[in-house]
């Protein structure tokens, strides 16, 4: 039985499908990022590196977890 992925991991293949970069950059690009409060960062995503909404959230969530 295969577990299903939850969370804001669970946007990260279709990130990665639609963007054409690895989790691991955008994960590493916010973490470069001087912003940190987590609508900042959407914001940024959003409007500098042209993600969606759902995936620029799911992004921050998990970055800023971690």
């Amino acid at each position: 039985m295969t577990t299903s992925v939850k969370g804001p991991a669970s946007y990260f293949p279709s990130i990665e499908q639609k963007y054409g970069r690895p989790v691991a950059d955008w994960l590493e690009l916010i973490g470069s990022s001087p912003l940190t409060k987590h609508m900042e960062l959407v914001a940024w995503l959003k409007t500098e590196h042209g993600l969606g909404h759902g995936h620029a959230n799911a992004l921050v969530a998990h970055a800023l977890k971690a």
